[in-house]
């Protein structure tokens, strides 16, 4: 299932003439942090979207991601801090897999920095082992996921508009545990996809630039009436037993 996120990138290489469509972006900073073992590479064709729909897009620029490394929290807030800083704006963070846990943990502790927190396809809920890259994990991080000391991520999302998109088709998270609980500022968008191929999946690049585009302080959820809802569908209908 996830050899689908070759064929997710063409249809995004495909189908841009469509996705610039989208509303233009303020030039607000947005930060994307990329999933498990995974670097700014990963997110190159994210980010020179957002680029290209006017915001000021950055990678996260600390590697490869090989787990919650000692210091790495404390890096992470030091380059939202310092592109707070710089641009005298908000940051918006996207995190893809392990990356939006970071971010939705970020988006928490630094409400006054952050604008907006995007997650796709993360594991926000349940145990590590919910997902298909424990082992990797362990292996990547030094870390047993069994270790007590581990952190698990807080089941409050954080005090801005948060959105957790994600796939029941997902081949390595457990869908289950990337729904984001319905808040006034917070929401689930449902497609249909892979989980290496979210980043560049054009539905999903069309619902981030549509959720960046709002108005800072002026939120609202993600409208998936007429046609798009045979894109998108109701993230909240009951699973199939």
């Amino acid at each position: 299932m996830e050899l689908r996120a070759l064929g997710e990138f063409s249809a995004s290489l495909a189908l841009m003439p469509l996705l610039q469509r989208t509303p233009r972006g303020d030039g607000h900073p947005v930060l994307v942090l990329p999933g498990l073992i995974a670097s700014d590479t990963s997110t190159q064709l994210l980010r020179a979207y957002l680029a290209q729909r006017g915001y000021a897009a950055h990678g996260w620029g600390l590697g490869r991601n090989m787990g919650l490394k000692d210091g790495l929290k404390d890096k992470m807030t030091h380059v939202v801090r310092r592109l707070h800083e710089e641009s005298g704006r908000k940051v918006s963070l996207i995190g893809w897999s392990l990356g939006g846990v970071y971010a939705r943990e970020i988006a928490g502790e630094l409400p006054d920095a952050v604008r907006s927190c995007i997650m796709l396809g993360s594991p926000i809920h349940g145990h590590p082992r919910s997902t298909n890259a424990w082992r990797i994990y362990e292996l990547a991080s030094g870390q047993s996921v069994d270790d007590p000391s581990v952190p698990l991520p807080n089941p409050a999302p954080p005090p801005v508009p948060t959105t957790a998109i994600f796939s029941r088709s997902d081949g390595v998270v457990a869908w289950q545990c990337s729904v984001e609980p319905k808040t006034a500022t917070s929401e689930s968008i449902e497609v249909d996809g892979s989980h290496c191929g979210l980043g560049a999946h054009p539905a999903v690049l069309y619902a981030i630039a549509d959720r960046l585009a709002q108005p800072e302080g002026a939120w609202k959820p993600f409208d998936r009436s007429g046609l798009r809802a045979l894109v998108y569908p109701d993230p909240d209908r009951p699973a199939r037993h």
